[in-house]
């Protein structure tokens, strides 16, 4: 047995001592805390702002929320966005609840990412934004894709919430678009229990994510702002003014006490996670059973993706199974081809071309973990046996 989970808790007695010092102050809900954990986020991937949240989901909700509300060239429902066919669900969600119109465009069967060749050929007048998602790790190839729209009045996002500390020519994923997402959750690169965050360098769109965040009101804005402009010096009439529609999807105090721990290791963290990911790709390249990930920039090695070749005799199915019976567990790419879920009927949406590639994924793909610790043996095992089918 080779005993290799999907993930590990990346927490030590710090984080415990963190949780412990803010549960001595009685005070949990969002506060000084969180506050500090988004000053440090953002200093550390280089951005102006970062706003943390309770989630990576809530992270795109917000994301795609702020877009709506600003002052100049708002989205408006019925806008086109661009999307990746292959994602998680909650990187679509909100581009439905919002009333957008998604066009689905197929990925590169090798980076797992958008086809920039496709996308090429998918953008049109038509298209407000472009949602790109960095997927298992991998930077998309920001240099191309920026080109492509360096004349044009779109919108690009990022969702970065599997590749936090992933790099493209020196520069962190998830700073690339107008606004960039993370998730914190536990099999993450960093966990706060749940969590998520945004960054972005736009001052009127950090001020609307921080009203939205939290009902909607003006209270966590500051004095002098891009929502309302100047605050009403009374404290009184401003503790319940409303003036977005907006959620709660704070984070509580323990997770940006977590947060700021974390964060200190995230670093070694992903160089950890990189020199598994040179065991696995010596073990397992230059053999025709299975396409690995190719790496775009720096990849932060979320995960480890094969599609099995159907040419060689061997299904997806066989090869999990034989993993599974050792003890490794296995999970689909994300989910798939997103078209095929059922729950695509709620959505106005149209897919460019075929989506040759993520149905290949969808069919012949899976993905194993990768941790935050030195896991060459197991992974050398892991090489052995997939060789050996």
């Amino acid at each position: 047995m080779i005993n290799y989970p999907l993930a590990t808790s990346s927490w030590g007695d710090e984080e415990i001592d963190a949780i412990q010092k803010v549960i001595s102050t009685g005070m949990f809900s969002m506060g000084k805390h969180v506050s500090q954990f988004e000053k440090e986020f953002a200093q550390h991937f280089g951005s102006k702002y970062s706003v943390m949240v309770n989630s990576g989901s809530s992270a795109n909700l917000l994301a795609v929320a702020a877009l709506f509300f600003k002052q100049e060239n708002p989205l408006k429902a019925g806008d086109e966005v661009i999307v990746p066919s292959v994602s998680w669900s909650t990187t679509y969600h909100p581009l439905q609840q919002y009333g957008l119109k998604l066009k689905f465009v197929d990925v590169d069967i090798e980076t797992l990412n958008i086809s920039v060749d496709a996308l090429k050929e998918a953008i049109t007048d038509k298209t407000r934004a472009i949602f790109l998602v960095n997927l298992l790790g991998n930077p998309n190839e920001f240099e191309r894709i920026n080109e492509l729209i360096k004349d044009r009045d779109i919108y690009l996002l990022e969702d970065n919430c599997e590749s936090m500390g992933a790099e493209f020519h020196g520069q962190k994923t998830g700073t690339f678009g107008l606004l960039g997402t993370y998730s914190t959750f536990f099999s993450h690169h960093i966990s706060t229990m749940e969590g998520g965050m945004i960054t972005t360098d736009d001052e009127e769109l950090f001020h609307i994510l921080l009203s939205i965040r939290a009902h909607g009101w003006t209270r966590n804005l500051p004095e002098v702002n891009r929502v309302t402009g100047q605050k009403d010096t009374n404290a009184f009439l401003e503790s319940f003014k409303f003036v977005l529609p907006g959620y709660n999807v704070r984070p509580i105090e323990m997770s940006g006490a977590v947060g700021t721990v974390q964060l200190s290791k995230l670093n070694d963290f992903v160089q950890k996670r990189r020199s598994n990911a040179e065991v696995f790709i010596e073990e397992l390249q230059n053999q025709n059973k299975f396409i690995l990930q190719k790496e775009i920039g720096l990849s932060s090695w979320f995960g480890f993706s094969f599609i099995v070749n159907p040419e060689i005799g061997i299904s997806r199915e066989f090869v999990m199974n034989k993993l599974q019976s050792s003890g490794v567990e296995v999970r689909p790419i994300v989910a798939g081809d997103f078209t095929k879920n059922p729950v695509i009927k709620y959505f106005d949406y149209e897919i460019h071309g075929v989506l040759i590639n993520s149905q290949r994924i969808d069919r012949d793909g899976f993905f194993i973990g990768n941790h935050h610790i030195d896991l060459q043996s197991e992974i050398r095992k892991i090489g052995s046996l997939l060789k050996s089918i």
